[in-house]
């Protein structure tokens, strides 16, 4: 029996071909993947009448290729965490859900909070033992879940000798709400709102990875100027995201002429996503085989004349901050997360590029209009990696790439249909489809299984800041307590797309 089952993004199989390894074997292979340079995009348990089992979707950059292979599991499991601390959140996942505890895991407690099936104990967001750091002057420090500010809830835990930090722990879960338990059963038209607000900042990114999974269960196939309207979305998307951030991080140090225009700017972008569909955050635009709206050529000239005078300002709002050295001065060298810590705990997205990590799905599995117009990756000079100073560098040259890829896109358009039938929408029975997609915080993935009605039974989502959450953990250690905003806010990672 082989080891795996091999797909290419946005694919599917039949479930009957995904092997069930022994409990060692399954260990052995994901190791080996791994050690090889492959990466841990989701794992998962499903539990059946029997036992639960486990799912492994290991990512191959080089290949283009994502494995699938699975192992039973019992009441108890060896950790797989002490040899591939990617592992570590994943299986801290599996026992809060499935009460599965790990042996050896260093520190198996749960990451939401939420009740297991048959709890009737209501277990509190933050209600915990922390870890704990002894000895003279050190001292504790708490920050939130109410924070000063209309942001989402988030407990912050600081062990601290004066004020450096010896270790952050970060809880969270107060944004929970079900999803993934909600999606089996639901009708597709329903599902796909949900997924535009499982983290309401990537709408696109996380939508499309549904409808990649959805056409991919059903046979279908989204024509290209489909493919390329829901690429500009995602691009779109991006820009706004990175413009807002970098807006965010300089009033973070207060510099006020970069913080002030850029929130205009965002507000500039999202209102182009508007344009083509009514809302700013792009809702309905994405759906099962194509798309809710079509772009024709009125719209297209609407669109890159807005680019024009988007471009021109952005340059003029965020030049400022290279250009300002005392700006500069406090990024740099201010919560660096070095390359091989972020290699062991699979960070992904910009906070993964920064590091010196070249991991980004539109080109090494690429999907939607990516096969044709590939990004290019930006890259941080050797010395200069893993800073707030990196992570904001990055954002600005992937605007700057985004403002590219748009406009190449929008020329390739022509009169091809863009839309959709959701008659056609009838995914196979049995069968399982993984699709990812690089939302603007990094790689999206997503897993879904069909029962023999061909209903979905089990749907996984993995959104980036499920790899990314304990980066900024690492990169407060030996930092000033007073770093943490602009930490947090180089990361700036999603509460709600972490608590499904």
């Amino acid at each position: 029996m082989k080891n795996q089952l091999i797909l290419k993004n946005g694919t599917s199989a039949s479930l009957d071909k995904m092997p069930v390894l022994e409990s060692d074997a399954f260990r052995q292979h994901l190791t080996n993947l791994l050690q090889k340079g492959s990466r841990l995009s989701a794992l998962f348990a499903v539990p059946t009448e029997q036992q639960a089992i486990v799912y492994a979707a290991v990512a191959d950059d080089e290949t283009a290729e994502i494995e699938l292979f699975a192992s039973k599991c019992g009441r108890k499991n060896i950790s797989l965490t002490p040899h591939i601390p990617q592992a570590h959140w994943f299986e801290r996942e599996m026992a809060e859900i499935h009460g599965i505890e790990m042996v050896g895991h260093p520190w198996l407690k749960p990451i939401r909070f939420q009740p297991r099936k048959g709890q009737t104990v209501e277990i509190i967001p933050g209600a915990t033992e922390y870890f704990e750091v002894k000895g003279e002057e050190v001292h504790e420090v708490g920050v939130g879940p109410v924070h000063a500010g209309i942001i989402e809830p988030g407990h912050f835990r600081f062990q601290c000798h004066g004020e450096k930090v010896f270790h952050l722990e970060i809880e969270l879960g107060y944004q929970h709400r079900g999803i993934e338990r909600a999606i089996p059963g639901m009708p597709h038209e329903k599902a796909i709102r949900l997924m535009e607000a499982v983290a309401g900042d990537t709408s696109i990114g996380h939508a499309t990875a549904y409808a990649m999974n959805i056409e991919a269960l059903s046979g279908l196939k989204a024509s290209q100027n489909a493919k390329i309207i829901r690429s500009v979305a995602l691009e779109l998307e991006r820009m706004a995201n990175h413009t807002g951030d970098l807006g965010a991080l300089a009033g973070d140090v207060g510099f006020l002429p970069t913080s002030a225009y850029c929130g205009r700017i965002r507000g500039d972008i999202l209102n182009t996503t508007g344009l083509i569909c009514g809302n700013r955050f792009g809702r309905g635009l994405v759906k099962a085989g194509g798309c809710g709206y079509e772009i024709d050529s009125d719209l297209k000239k609407q669109i890159l004349d807005k680019l024009l005078l988007i471009e021109a300002d952005l340059h003029s709002a965020i030049d400022l901050i290279w250009d300002t050295p005392s700006v500069v001065s406090r990024f740099e060298e201010t919560g660096t997360v070095s390359r091989e810590d972020a290699l062991a705990i699979g960070m992904v997205g910009p906070a993964g590029r920064a590091c010196g990590l070249m991991v980004d799905t539109r080109i090494s599995h690429p999907f939607g209009a990516f096969d044709k117009f590939a990004p290019a990756i930006p890259l941080i000079e050797l010395g200069k990696l893993g800073d707030v100073n990196a992570r904001a560098t990055i954002r600005w040259l992937e605007i700057q790439e985004s403002l590219r890829l748009i406009r190449e896109m929008l020329a390739a358009l022509n009169s091809e249909p863009a839309g959709y039938n959701h008659e056609q929408v009838k995914p196979v029975a049995n069968s399982v489809a993984i699709s990812l997609t690089e939302g603007w915080r990094g790689e999206i993935c997503h897993v879904a299984m069909t029962d023999e009605q061909g209903q979905l039974k089990a749907y996984k989502i993995v959104d980036p800041s499920f790899h990314n959450w304990f980066g900024l953990a690492l990169s407060l250690r030996d930092q000033e307590i007073s770093d943490f905003p602009l930490c947090n806010k180089s990361f700036n990672l999603s509460y709600c797309g972490h608590d499904l």
